[in-house]
């Protein structure tokens, strides 16, 4: 399973909960994208849809 470094305060947003875009449970967590999700969903969805060799 993949494990994303979130530590950078930059994951965690001060203004509140928004729904997660993979479970739609409340998070105040956001991805490098700003978009909010949950950890353990981004690392899940990473598994589930790994990357190929083209796509950057």
């Amino acid at each position: 399973m993949a494990l994303l470094n979130w530590r950078s305060a930059d994951h965690y947003d001060h203004t509140g909960d928004k729904p997660c875009t993979i479970c739609t449970k409340p998070t105040p967590l956001r991805s490098d994208r700003g978009k909010p999700v949950h950890k353990v969903c981004a690392e899940q969805w990473l598994d589930a849809h790994p990357r190929k060799e083209d796509d950057r």
